[in-house]
């Protein structure tokens, strides 16, 4: 596209559908690997992923011409295609609906880049949920908790209702990632009932 300038950089977040501890060691690089083949196809720059045996980081720089949306929905279709073609023989592999999408600066993109690559070492302390949790609450993203915990396993009503939107106790930002002071994410949620198509 002549003569248009742009930097987007964005981080896409989701788990395995129910949080189910589905991604192996033994085929995760794989994995990454054709989820970066499948951005780039696109036309865009990955600059990080990695995941957990629940969920996965991919942090990309968009094109301006693109819908997120449609990207995410094609990662997700393709790649859980693939691991059922290939890696899965017991059960049906999918990812949960809808995901989240954090933008950031040029100049955090090294710090980003850390965070995603250090995964392992974060979540030695800290679970999948806690994780996310985290991000929503430090950029002050409106959500409505029966949607957010449909990814959780085994939430109660009472969990719910310690930890929804209501409850004001502070929280921290995820560590390795940098605090602006303000909000610099988007969060989407794809649940309406005109999107009820599976990503």
């Amino acid at each position: 596209m002549a003569n248009t300038f742009t930097q987007i950089y964005i981080q896409i977040v989701f788990s395995v559908r129910h949080r189910a501890s589905l991604i192996k060691d033994v085929w995760r690089e794989n994995l990454h690997r054709y989820i970066t083949g499948i951005i780039q196809n696109k036309g865009h720059k990955v600059l990080a992923v990695n995941s957990m045996p629940d969920h996965i980081h991919i942090f990309i720089g968009m094109k301006p011409d693109a819908s997120l949306s449609d990207l995410v929905r094609d990662i997700k279709c393709n790649s859980s295609k693939w691991i059922n073609d290939e890696k899965t023989k017991f059960m049906k592999f999918e990812w949960q609906e809808g995901y989240g999408a954090f933008s950031y600066s040029h100049s955090q993109r090294g710090e980003v880049v850390t965070y995603i690559q250090n995964q392992q070492e974060h979540h030695r302390k800290k679970s999948f949920r806690e994780e996310y949790l985290e991000f929503i609450k430090k950029f002050e993203i409106p959500f409505d908790s029966k949607y957010l915990y449909d990814v959780e396993k085994g939430t109660t009503d009472e969990t719910k209702k310690r930890e929804g939107p209501d409850n004001e106790t502070p929280i921290r930002l995820p560590s390795g990632l940098p605090d602006t002071g303000y909000p610099i994410c988007r969060w989407h949620f794809r649940r309406s009932a005109a999107q009820h198509r599976r990503l």
